[in-house]
């Protein structure tokens, strides 16, 4: 089912008590930018082609689910921005969770984190579970507390601590953040979102 319309919908998914129904929410509506801010993306047959600039939500997070649809083209390059702040490189003041064509030749030297799904330059994701690259792939990210969950196309791909993370990394100011915009990065490349979604989870205590 194509989940893109309309901005409003939220979809119940689950009512552990009486009053504190979770629901996930569409973020892009397929027709406008309404819910992002940063950028001018082109949006064509309901999809969210990047112009290469940075576009982020409105709207902070902290504990969430957050899924979505990406096409990469032939050596595409992109990133999902968390805990973003609004300002300077989502990858340094906040984190990056790669979006990269890992089959390109340009490619084929790069640091471990740097590959598809990693946390980058903090933790390496599997290999070996991305599409071709024209075809579309479902990624699924986790952030519940410290702890980060990316699933793509149904397969764990990584599992980080942030509290350890930032023990191994004292000067890497994003991986102390808990809380944040989502953003796309950008990098040039016209990669196509689609069908993106969040699920907010309760805050730990």
């Amino acid at each position: 089912m194509n989940i893109a319309y309309p901005f409003v919908v939220a979809i119940l998914l689950a009512c552990p008590s009486i009053g504190h129904c979770a629901e996930k929410v569409v973020l892009f509506n397929g027709k406008d930018l309404t819910g992002w801010t940063g950028a001018d993306y082109q949006i064509k047959d309901g999809v969210l082609i990047c112009s290469g600039k940075i576009l982020r939500t409105e709207k902070q997070y902290s504990n969430y689910v957050f899924e979505f649809d990406f096409l990469l083209p032939k050596g595409g390059n992109n990133g999902i921005g968390i805990h973003y702040p609004g300002a300077g490189r989502p990858s340094g003041v906040g984190m990056e969770l790669q979006i990269l064509d890992n089959s390109h030749p340009r490619y084929s030297k790069l640091k471990e984190s740097q590959y598809h799904g990693s946390l980058y330059k903090l933790k390496a994701a599997k290999r070996g579970f991305l599409k071709p690259p024209g075809e579309w792939n479902h990624q699924k990210v986790t952030v519940d507390g410290p702890k980060i969950v990316v699933h793509l196309n149904g397969t764990k791909i990584l599992e980080a601590d942030l509290d350890e993370l930032e023990k191994e990394n004292r000067k890497h100011k994003g991986v102390k953040r808990r809380s944040g915009y989502i953003c796309f990065c950008g990098h040039g490349a016209p990669v196509q979102f689609r069908n993106i979604t969040i699920l907010e989870l309760a805050v730990q205590k």
